[in-house]
């Protein structure tokens, strides 16, 4: 397994917008994939779970991922957030 925190700077967060962009992500690597914010742990391929999160600007969230492309999975997820969602 591979994980990597990482701070969400856009400015609405994890909205309905960047949850799409997340997932759509998320869903190009074969690994399991999860996010975690508030101590809650939601399935990273999943629009609702990420958005159950409400996590904000300025925010920590731990991405997880586990199976053959985890680590170009954490890394191409970290990616997405550090350019504030701007298709990469």
């Amino acid at each position: 397994m591979t994980d990597k925190k990482v701070t969400l700077n856009n400015e609405d967060g994890l909205h309905a917008r960047a949850a799409a962009l997340f997932v759509r992500e998320a869903n190009k690597y074969s690994s399991d994939i999860s996010l975690e914010a508030h101590g809650e742990k939601v399935n990273g391929k999943s629009i609702i779970g990420i958005m159950s999160l409400g996590a904000f600007k300025g925010e920590t969230v731990i991405i997880y991922a586990s199976g053959a492309d985890e680590e170009n999975a954490v890394l191409g997820l970290c990616k997405l957030i550090e350019n504030d969602f701007v298709n990469i």
